[in-house]
């Protein structure tokens, strides 16, 4: 049986949760803009009339000001995003369990089965828009296809509050004559190098040579070549699946440009401790390290080294990641953001391989030492213990009792 995929993706999402929330605000240019006070005020969401207007995501806020002079700046409210999310999941999963979110706001179907109840791929997609602006308030876009990739691709063809099929029997008339930007995965970098080569859309790329695609772009290209060519057979994962961990990072955006070495340590070591609690939770060891550096001039460096051996211990991975920055950063420009990720993750339980330059004994009394540390901070909160260092300004947003609140953190 041929399969019926559906990719539901809600419209403006935050901007059309804070218009359902604040009935003034319908029909109006609004924005979801990030703190300018903490240097995150960025257009995160707009509405339909403010996207006409030419605000773009990632705007900065004085800009889209500037561009949009009504334009109605609102703060997130991440609490209620997920609320209606959640609800959203609810629906999907009354006509599938295989339900797939990918993000907050979209969501693939797998109704292949289904449609011996609710009729056809189109008739639940239907039942499904009506659905959700009637109950939650919120409009969606939704698209029909035999794979997870052309669905996805459907759902950017028309919106908003929309419908659009890409039938098995007419793909390549509706797919092969749009940009291969599009495509997705196909990100600017891979955009502009296939432009240097003269494709330009995604048929271009789909009667490419498979081994020159190959030979430009590698494992990617080749993937990006198979989904040009309707090739993707990747199935939509049940409702209660949790894809395995990749990395564990936290980032943040200062609230002031980093200049020395030593307040760059300092980020480095206070998220760290995030990423150290969030290992243990999920029962991995990290076996490398990487680190993002953001310039002031917001051009991303980005590197990476392994462990000696695998550890959940915070100094040991903040340690590497400081290495990891003195070696390669040159300062010509002060740092605005740094992301750090421990990657490579392995079991917690997993047997390990002694190095025999490395020092086992003293990293495990430092997990038995960062393991007390850990109760301690369950038992009398966050702040409870903490490392000397952190004592003094870290050019970061404010402190609570139950964690760092950081605005613009990136979790991956």
């Amino acid at each position: 049986m041929n399969r019926t995929i559906l990719h539901s993706d809600m419209n403006c999402f935050y901007a059309s949760v804070e218009m359902m929330l604040n009935p003034e605000l319908q029909g109006k240019a609004v924005a979801v803009c990030g703190s300018t006070e903490n240097r995150h005020g960025i257009v995160l969401a707009k509405s339909e009339k403010a996207k006409q207007a030419g605000i773009k995501t990632g705007m900065v806020n004085w800009e889209a000001k500037r561009l949009c002079p009504d334009l109605i700046l609102v703060s997130p409210q991440y609490e209620q995003y997920l609320k209606y999310s959640n609800m959203a999941r609810e629906i999907y999963q009354e006509y599938t369990d295989l339900v797939e979110p990918y993000g907050m706001d979209e969501c693939f179907l797998d109704v292949t089965a289904s449609q011996v109840l609710y009729g056809s791929g189109k008739e639940i997609a239907d039942q499904i828009r009506c659905r959700m602006k009637n109950e939650l308030g919120l409009t969606v876009s939704i698209g029909i296809s035999f794979n997870k990739i052309f669905a996805k691709l459907g759902s950017d063809m028309k919106k908003p509050d929309a419908i659009t099929s890409i039938e098995e029997s007419e793909w390549k008339q509706k797919v092969w004559p749009l940009r291969v930007s599009e495509l997705l995965f196909c990100g600017r970098s891979t955009t502009k190098k296939l432009e240097q080569v003269g494709i330009y859309t995604i048929g271009d790329l789909a009667e490419m040579d498979h081994d020159y695609v190959n030979q430009l772009l590698g494992k990617n290209g080749l993937m990006l070549w198979s989904y040009a060519n309707g090739l993707d057979d990747s199935p939509v994962m049940e409702k209660d699946f949790v894809s395995p961990m990749k990395s564990v990072g936290h980032g943040i955006t200062c609230t002031a440009d980093l200049k020395t070495e030593e307040e760059a340590w300092k980020v480095i070591l206070e998220l760290c401790q995030d990423i150290g609690h969030r290992l243990r939770i999920h029962g991995l060891k990290a076996q490398g390290v990487q680190i993002a550096i953001r310039s002031q001039e917001l051009f991303i460096r980005q590197y990476q080294g392994q462990l000696s051996l695998p550890t959940i211990v915070p100094l040991e991975i903040a340690k590497l990641a400081r290495e990891l920055f003195q070696r390669n950063y040159d300062w010509k420009e002060p740092v605005r953001s740094v992301t750090v990720r421990a990657i490579n993750l392995v079991s917690a339980k997993e047997p390990e391989q002694i190095c025999l330059f490395s020092d086992p004994i003293r990293l495990e009394k430092e997990e038995k030492l960062f393991l007390a540390i850990e109760e301690i901070r369950r038992r009398f909160g966050k702040r409870a213990i903490y490392p000397a260092a952190l004592m003094k300004d870290l050019k970061m947003p404010e402190y609570r009792d139950h964690g760092l609140i950081m605005p613009g953190v990136m979790n991956r």
